[in-house]
């Protein structure tokens, strides 16, 4: 009878053990299945070092072919790739990744379109782009590129003064230029040239003038001045000096027929040691018909938020946008405009305009500097000012521009700047401008790096710590436990 009760005994947990077994290997299998699915992690990071940026997010999960990705690299270094290629194929079942070790299998990877310089290659159908390093900001620009079909030209207009994109100082656009060509845009100067000597060619003979480029400026042969007609988007970095009439005449045309532009002005105040710029009239009355009308003042930033990256008044720092295309994504990432001059925007006739970006009540504009940057604060006129404005006129096709009372905002030294959101605001004025909507976002960034710096006293500090403290607590801790045991 006992032996009878222990077998059935023996038999019920039995039974508890196996269910128990086959509830905990279900749990796994389920909990393994929706990570396989549903692929989340946190980053801790202070800059987000292994989150993808907002750029790479939207052009992955809106993919509407199927792209692969293929790394190219010995067979020890696969896990440190999928460290960061696992983030774009968990964004989209479009994308698919696969690791080639080219030494091992060099036919398989000579197939595949491997590059020595491209340790990434992105491929969509016939379309294959090269990645240069294995950063983010490299494979999304070759996704881009072999997403992109087409040519869209930037034309940084020259000749007047303007920053030019191969200076790669301070005061240069070379960071812009860069950045377009991540975009697949390709960027170069133009010099404006009279129509008929365009077409001409080269110089005939007789005739020196003819083929000869017209710089911006100067005074301008007879015969009409246009736009390239490959110009996607014209760009007026900053002139120095004005324009003559037959360019704004160009300039008139080629928006009022379709054409896109951004215009970036300089301040007309003496200021400091620097020269101020010329005052551009007949530009500055052309867009006034198109409901911009740009001030000859300067406006201060009275808020003191400028100081916690290091700027004064004269440096505005936006951390608010209004509602556009443009700005969506820019939500309280700041951005700064030096030197800048207040706009007016009016809709009107033919044209519509829109506020991008503006300063808050805490601002001031004034068209008055005295001696050592003096201003007197009774003269000027309070905030809200508007920094920064995007409009429309409608002909018969669409044009596009973009107005800002200052160019100093696009230079390297403030589009480089990761604190900063100036160069993603510039890029995507000019995505918005060549009907590109889809790639207006935050761009990734190079890894930042953050070394640890320890002074003395903190070495000494973690030396004591380490060394003496923390251990003999653990030592102390046992003896107290083992004396009230004992």
């Amino acid at each position: 009878m006992a032996a009878k009760w222990l077998k059935a005994r023996q038999t019920k947990y039995g039974a508890y053990i196996a269910v128990y077994t086959l509830v905990v290997l279900a749990i796994l299998a389920a909990v393994n299945f929706l990570a396989n699915r549903y692929d989340k992690s946190y980053d801790a990071t202070k800059n987000k070092q292994y989150s993808l940026s907002g750029q790479t997010i939207k052009i992955v999960k809106d993919l509407k072919s199927d792209v692969r990705m293929i790394y190219f690299g010995e067979s020890g270094s696969f896990p440190n790739a999928r460290d960061l290629l696992d983030r774009y194929s968990a964004l989209s079942t479009r994308l698919r990744v696969d690791y080639i070790d080219p030494n091992k299998k060099p036919t398989v990877a000579k197939a595949a379109g491997y590059r020595q310089d491209s340790p990434v290659v992105v491929e969509n159908g016939p379309r294959h782009e090269g990645a240069k390093s294995l950063t983010e900001e490299e494979i999304t620009g070759a996704l881009i590129r072999a997403l992109k079909s087409g040519e869209r030209n930037v034309c940084f207009m020259t000749g007047a003064g303007e920053h030019s994109i191969d200076d790669q100082d301070r005061e240069g656009f070379s960071i812009l230029k860069a950045l377009l060509e991540r975009d697949n845009y390709k960027s170069r100067a133009v010099s404006l040239r009279p129509a008929a000597a365009a077409d001409a060619g080269t110089p005939e003979a007789g005739k020196p003038d003819a083929g000869k480029k017209v710089e911006i400026g100067q005074a301008a042969p007879s015969g009409p001045v246009e736009v390239p007609k490959d110009c996607t988007v014209l760009v007026s970095g900053g002139p120095t000096a004005d324009y003559p009439a037959p360019v704004v005449a160009a300039i008139k045309s080629y928006v009022e027929d379709g054409g896109r532009a951004i215009f970036m002005f300089d301040n007309v105040l003496r200021i400091g040691r620097s020269e101020p710029a010329a005052p551009n009239d007949e530009l500055a009355a052309l867009l006034a018909t198109w409901g911009v009308t740009v001030n000859k003042d300067l406006v201060l930033d009275l808020g003191g938020l400028g100081q916690i990256f290091g700027f004064g008044p004269e440096i505005p720092v936006v951390l608010q946008y209004e509602s556009h295309p443009i700005t969506q994504p820019l939500t309280r990432i700041p951005t700064a405009f030096p030197l800048t001059r207040s706009l007016e925007i009016k809709s009107e006739g033919k044209s519509s305009v829109s506020k991008l970006v503006a300063t808050g009540e805490d601002s001031l504009a004034t068209a008055e500097i005295g001696p050592g940057g003096a201003v007197d604060p009774k003269k000027g006129r309070k905030g809200p000012l508007t920094l920064v404005a995007a409009g429309s006129y409608s002909g018969t096709k669409q044009g596009r521009f973009v107005v800002s009372g200052t160019s100093i905002w696009a230079v390297n030294s403030l589009a480089g700047s990761r604190q900063l959101g100036n160069r993603d605001l510039f890029v995507n004025a000019i995505n918005w401008l060549s009907s590109d909507e889809d790639l207006i976002s935050i761009r990734p960034k190079t890894p930042e790096d953050q070394p640890l710096n320890l002074g003395g006293q903190r070495l000494a500090l973690l030396f004591w710590l380490s060394i003496f403290i923390f251990p003999l607590t653990v030592v102390a801790f046992g003896l107290a436990t083992w004396w009230k045991r004992r």
